[in-house]
C-alpha cells in the first residue's frame, strides 16, 4: 500500500438508534460521540438506524411479497394462461 493515501482505520462503536443494540468493528468512520465499552477503553460512536438486530430480515418479522416474476404478474394481470 502507498503511504499516505488511505484513510485511517480503528475501530469504532456502531450503536442502534432503535434498540441500542452495539457492536464493536474496525472502520473509516469517526465520530465526535464516544462510549466506554466493556473492555474499559473509549471508542467513538456511529449511530445507525437499523441493524441486525432490527431488521425485520433478521427478527423474522418480515412480511413475504409475492415471488412472481414479471412474466407471471403481466399474465396475471391481462389474464393470459
Amino acid at each position: 500500500m502507498k503511504k499516505g493515501i488511505h484513510p485511517e482505520y480503528n475501530k469504532v462503536v456502531f450503536m442502534d438508534s432503535s434498540t441500542d443494540f452495539k457492536f464493536l468493528t474496525g472502520s473509516t468512520r469517526t465520530s465526535e460521540e464516544t462510549i466506554v465499552w466493556e473492555d474499559g477503553n473509549e471508542y467513538p460512536v456511529i449511530r445507525v438506524e437499523i441493524s441486525s438486530d432490527s431488521h425485520p430480515f433478521y427478527t423474522g418479522k418480515q412480511k413475504h411479497a409475492a415471488a412472481d416474476g414479471r412474466v407471471d404478474r403481466f399474465n396475471k394481470k391481462y389474464g393470459i394462461k
